[in-house]
C-alpha cells in the first residue's frame, strides 16, 4: 500500500510539473514571439512601436480571461475531481498553442490573422486558468504532510522548466538568418509543443483522485456551488491571495519577456546574448525552487515569501541599472539575481496559499484568487512597463517604481496570511 501510494505521489509531481512546464512555455514562447515576430508578422501597418505595443496587448489581454477559466475548470475540480479537469485544460492549453504555431500571417490572410491570433490567446488563456490550481492541488494534496512545501514547489519549478525550454527552443532557432527566422523559424516551438502534451495526458490519465478529495467524497461533504461557498465564507483568503500573486507574476514578466524587447530595442543589444541571458536566469531559478520548497518545510513558507519579496522590492532600482550598462555581463548578472528572487517567492506561494482554504473549495479559492492576480499584475505587465518606457522618453525609472509598488502590496497582504490552518464550516452554514 506505501509503495502504491508512493508510486502515485511521484506520478502527481511529475504530472503536475509537467502541466505547469507546458503553461509557462506557451507563455514565454508568446511574450518572446510578440516583440521579436508578431509585431511585423501580424501587425505590419502599424509603426514599431505601435505594433509592439498591440502584440504586447494580444499577449496581455487573454490575462483577463484566465479568471472565467478559473472559475469554470475550479467548479469541476471541487465537484468532480481534480483529474477530470487537467485532462482537459491541458489538452486546451496545448491543442491552442499548436494551433498558433499553424497561423497564416497578416500578408497571406488580412485583419483574420490577429483576430485568431487573439482568439486562440484568449482560448489558451481559459486552459490555463483552470490549470494551475489543479496542477498545484495534485502535487500538495498528494504530498505527505511534513512535504508539502517541496510538493508545493515542483508545480512552481514547472515555470521555470518550460521558461528554459523556451527560451533554449527560442536560443537555437534565433541563430537563422533574420529572414528563415520570420518566414517559418518562430513556428517551430509552438509545434513542437504537441509533444509534452501527449507525454502530460499518458501520465494524468493514470493517476487516482487526491487524497483530500477523495475524502471529501467519502465523507459525503462535496460542496454544491463551490464558487458561492467560496466567496461567501473565504472572501478574505481570496483577496490575499491576490495580493501576494502580485509579486510573484510582474517580475516574472520583466525580467524574462519585457527585457527582450527592451534591451534589444532600447538598449541596441544582441538578440542572442539577451536570450542566453534569460536562459541561464531561468535555469539558475529551476535550482532555487525546490531547494527553497524544502527549506520552506523546515522555517515556514510564510517567512520565506516575506523575505523573498522584500529582497524583490530592494533590487527594483538595481535591476534597471545594471541593465543600463548596455554589457552582456550585467544583463545576464541581472538576469540571474532577479529570477533567483522570483525563484525564492513562487516556490512558496503556491503552497502559501493552498493553506488558506478547507479542501471542499480549494481549487475554487486558490484558482479565482491567482487568475486575478495573473490579469492585474502578470500579462500586462510588459504593456504597461512599455508604456511607461515611451511616456517618459526611455527613463526606466517608472518601470522600477511600479515594481517596487507591486511589490510593496504582497509583502502587505502576506502580513496578513494566517498561520494556522483554514477553517472548516458546519453543513448549515455551507451553500
Amino acid at each position: 500500500m506505501k509503495q502504491k501510494q508512493a508510486a502515485q505521489t511521484k506520478r502527481a509531481l511529475i504530472a503536475s510539473l509537467i502541466g505547469s512546464s507546458i503553461e509557462y512555455y506557451d507563455y514565454l514562447l508568446f511574450g518572446t514571439m510578440a516583440s521579436l515576430v508578431f509585431n511585423k508578422l501580424f501587425f505590419p501597418t502599424l509603426d514599431s512601436f505601435a505594433g509592439l505595443l498591440l502584440a504586447y496587448a494580444s499577449f496581455g489581454i487573454p490575462y483577463l480571461f484566465r479568471p472565467l477559466g478559473g472559475i469554470i475548470f475550479s467548479h469541476i475540480g471541487d465537484k468532480l475531481g481534480r483529474k477530470k479537469t487537467l485532462v482537459v485544460t491541458l489538452a486546451l492549453m496545448g491543442s491552442s498553442t499548436v494551433l498558433i504555431g499553424c497561423l497564416p500571417d497578416y500578408e497571406r490572410i488580412g485583419i483574420w490573422a490577429p483576430c485568431l491570433l487573439v482568439l486562440l490567446r484568449l482560448i489558451q488563456g481559459i486552459g490555463i486558468g483552470g490549470e494551475w490550481g489543479g496542477a498545484l492541488l495534485l502535487a500538495v494534496e498528494y504530498s505527505p504532510k511534513n512535504k508539502k512545501g517541496f510538493g508545493g514547489s515542483i508545480p512552481m519549478m514547472g515555470s521555470a522548466v518550460g521558461m528554459l525550454l523556451g527560451t533554449v527552443t527560442i536560443s537555437i532557432l534565433g541563430l537563422l538568418p533574420e529572414q528563415q527566422f520570420l518566414s517559418w523559424g518562430w513556428r517551430v516551438p509552438f509545434l513542437l509543443s504537441v509533444v509534452l502534451v501527449f507525454v502530460g495526458l499518458w501520465i494524468r490519465r493514470g493517476l487516482e483522485e487526491t487524497p483530500d478529495f477523495q475524502q471529501i467524497k467519502e465523507s459525503g461533504s462535496v460542496s454544491k456551488f463551490p464558487l458561492g461557498e467560496t466567496l461567501r465564507h473565504y472572501r478574505k483568503e481570496v483577496l490575499l491571495t491576490i495580493g501576494v500573486k502580485l509579486v510573484e507574476s510582474a517580475p516574472f514578466y520583466i525580467f524574462a519577456t519585457f527585457v527582450i524587447s527592451y534591451a534589444t530595442g532600447q538598449l541596441h543589444m544582441d538578440k542572442v546574448s539577451v536570450l542566453n541571458a534569460v536562459t541561464l536566469g531561468t535555469l539558475f531559478s529551476a535550482f532555487v525552487i525546490p531547494f527553497t520548497g524544502m527549506l520552506a518545510d523546515r522555517i515556514g513558507r510564510k517567512r520565506i515569501f516575506i523575505v523573498g519579496t522584500s529582497g524583490m522590492i530592494l533590487f527594483a532600482f538595481p535591476y534597471f541599472h545594471l541593465l543600463s550598462y548596455q554589457s552582456v555581463y550585467t544583463l545576464t548578472l541581472a538576469t540571474v539575481l532577479g529570477m533567483g528572487l522570483w525563484g525564492v517567492i513562487t516556490a512558496v506561494m503556491g503552497t502559501l496559499v493552498s493553506d488558506m482554504f478547507d479542501a471542499r473549495v480549494r481549487y475554487t479559492g486558490i484558482s479565482v484568487g491567482y487568475q486575478v492576480g495573473s490579469a492585474l499584475a502578470g500579462g500586462m505587465a510588459p504593456l504597461i512597463a512599455t508604456a511607461l518606457i515611451h511616456s517618459f522618453h526611455g527613463s526606466w525609472v517608472p518601470v522600477g517604481i511600479f515594481l517596487i509598488v507591486i511589490g510593496a502590496i504582497s509583502l502587505i497582504s502576506a502580513l496578513f496570511v494566517p498561520n494556522s490552518i483554514p477553517p472548516v464550516y458546519s453543513t448549515n452554514d455551507r451553500v
